[in-house]
């Protein structure tokens, strides 16, 4: 496909997404400048078509949110396990977040009763995390053993509406199943007649993004041991046929002891063949073979953390540029530069140079990106010598 006739496509778009944007228009989407700025306390963000389902799990209620009434007592992390496991429950509940009559399923010899299925009355329900366009995240403590979680409350007609059910399907059972410190768990979920609701952990210390906002761009050591980070998560998830598609600073979480989380699976795929056509992600991030409309792999993720790299390093990712036409050029070419300040070592733009490459297939594995030099010399021993 030409990158001028794709460019226009993406015209006051935000971003890249499905042939059908969720917002029901023509074309495919585009990407959110960087220098966006702060307005009434929320960051801009590049967010993907698909409204992160598990994003905005954060610390402090966002802009705009309405108020919710306190916890009984303070919601801090606790030192505990997760909530116990339950099947997902149907059953009903009243008009906004407030608790369902109790509810319990019984064999057919009605002699014994069936597991305990999640409600919302297992649930007291905090102050609001944030807001999406299918519905809002709140904090919660299961009410038996006192756990905190995020609980992410979605509206089922709004689901429908923009024909996303099926992507909303896929995620839960993705991220469900994936068991990871550096990603973000989803311990379960249900649903009433108007709403699904996911249980998902809390990240105590929020959004990534807002912190690379607030710093400008982090140091080498930082830097390094995220990527480190990141790319253990990447080789997990490889290893279940799990491509993520999607990795940018968006979509990563805090947890309490500032441990990266990879936290929104919406544009994941289980893809045991490996080999994929859709185009997805958000702009700055897609990789030559996408652009160009053709198969993909899970080398996606590998040039996405490379992206991430120089991003978190400089601020900024590296192929940016005034249009959407030509940033789509720059990743063609892999027109890579690096600016003169703030100064960073030969290093780590060795380590970058080799993520982005054009061929997939020349890209540096992710068990490789753990033993370069710099990320040895850099990174936060203690997640190096983690066994995942």
């Amino acid at each position: 496909m030409a990158t001028g006739a794709l460019g226009a496509a993406l015209l006051d778009k935000e971003n890249v997404g499905l042939a059908k944007p969720l917002d029901g228009k023509a074309g495919l989407g585009a990407k959110r400048p960087l220098d966006g700025g702060v307005a009434g306390g929320d960051a801009k963000q590049r967010k993907s078509a698909l409204q992160p389902l598990s994003a905005n799990v954060v610390a402090g209620g966002s802009a705009g949110a309405a108020s919710a009434g306190p916890l009984s007592a303070p919601c801090q992390p606790v030192a505990m396990g997760p909530p116990p496991p339950r099947a997902a429950a149907s059953g009903r509940a009243p008009s906004g977040v407030e608790a369902a009559p109790a509810a319990r399923e019984r064999s057919t010899s009605g002699a014994a009763a069936a597991p305990r299925r999640w409600q919302l009355t297992d649930f007291d329900i905090g102050k609001p995390l944030g807001r999406g366009k299918f519905g809002n995240v709140y904090l919660a403590r299961e009410r038996k053993s006192k756990y905190i979680v995020a609980l992410k409350v979605l509206f089922k007609n709004q689901l429908q509406q923009s024909n996303v059910e099926h992507q909303l399907r896929r995620e839960i059972e993705i991220q469900s199943h994936l068991r990871h410190p550096n990603i973000l768990r989803l311990y379960g979920y249900f649903y009433d007649a108007t709403r699904v609701y996911l249980i998902l952990e809390y990240a105590a210390r929020g959004e990534l993004y807002k912190e690379l906002q607030r710093a400008g761009s982090f140091d080498e050591g930082r830097t390094a041991t995220y990527i480190a980070s990141l790319a253990k998560a990447l080789i997990y998830c490889h290893s279940k046929h799990v491509i993520h598609r999607d990795i940018k600073p968006e979509n990563l979480l805090l947890g309490l002891n500032g441990e990266l989380k990879i936290a929104d699976f919406g544009w994941s795929v289980h893809a045991p063949n490996s080999r994929r056509k859709t185009l997805c992600g958000t702009l700055d991030y897609l990789p030559p073979e996408m652009v160009e409309g053709s198969y993909h792999d899970a080398a996606v993720d590998v040039w996405s953390l490379g992206v991430l790299c120089y991003e978190f390093l400089y601020g900024q990712p590296p192929f940016e540029a005034a249009g959407h036409s030509e940033t789509y050029k720059r990743i063609l070419r892999v027109d890579l530069k690096f600016p003169a300040s703030p100064e960073r070592s030969d290093g780590v733009k060795h380590l970058i140079r080799k993520l982005l490459v054009k061929n997939p297939k020349e890209r540096m594995p992710l068990e490789q990106v753990l033993q370069h030099p710099w990320i040895l010399a850099n990174a936060d021993p203690a997640v190096l010598q983690r066994a995942t």
